[in-house]
């Protein structure tokens, strides 16, 4: 089985959707001004403000009931791969492992300029996260528009759907590409694909069964049919 996860599941878990957190101060500012590269070397305090703040909101909730029925979902299939366009890491909470991060993890802390994960210094000259290794600027380890996916999520998630018997789509528009394809790559190799939203989407017309309704509801009822 392969699981691709959206912001939907994590919007039950009181997490704001990418553009629903352009609220109060940050509501005069496109998404795209302030998640992309160019913003970052034009004003990397007023990026790291509002990275600061969304991690404040993702650090305040809790894992729901979606979540954990996943983790459960696991036990009860040879395999599964969850990939997860989120990068609030509330899978890994609830307790699932092997998460391939599509778009990486907010939490999570990048060296600008050797790409790497790092840790912040203890000492800042500008005030600003900056590299223990290198003393560069440290930026949020999450996907800007503009950059590629990291080629091993990109390449074990394709794998993934490509192998899955079944593909589960939960809580994403599918409109994004590359993960909107996974859903079409699984139907292609002869998979069941299955959609759970709360409304339709442009994967709908193309999935063998869609279930209506929020993934903290539908899965835990998936998870007591599947036990019999």
């Amino acid at each position: 089985m392969c699981v691709l996860t959206g912001a939907g599941i994590s919007a039950e878990s009181g997490v704001p959707t990418f553009r629903d957190a352009q609220t109060g101060l940050w509501a005069k500012f496109r998404p795209e001004d302030l998640a992309t590269p160019e913003a970052f070397a034009r004003d990397p305090r007023r990026i790291w403000e509002w990275y600061e703040w969304r991690r404040e909101l993702v650090r305040r909730v809790e894992p729901n009931a979606g979540h954990h029925a996943l983790v459960q979902l696991a036990g009860l299939v040879p395999r599964l791969t969850l990939v997860t366009q989120n990068v609030d890491g509330l899978h890994q909470r609830a307790g699932s492992t092997g998460v391939i991060e599509y778009h990486g993890n907010i939490l999570r802390d990048r060296c600008s300029a050797e790409g790497t994960l790092a840790e912040r210094s203890t000492l800042s000259i500008t005030g600003l996260p900056e590299c223990a290794r290198c003393g560069e600027l440290l930026r949020p380890d999450v996907v800007w528009f503009g950059e590629a996916i990291p080629r091993q999520a990109l390449l074990e998630a394709d794998a993934a759907a490509a192998g899955c018997d079944v593909f589960l789509a939960i809580g994403t528009a599918s409109v994004v590409y590359p993960a909107a394809g996974l859903a079409e790559s699984a139907k292609r190799c002869g998979a069941k694909v299955i959609e759970i939203n709360t409304e339709p989407t442009a994967l709908t017309p193309l999935v063998d069964v869609s279930l209506c309704g929020p993934a903290g509801a539908v899965l835990p009822q998936l998870l007591q049919a599947l036990r019999g």
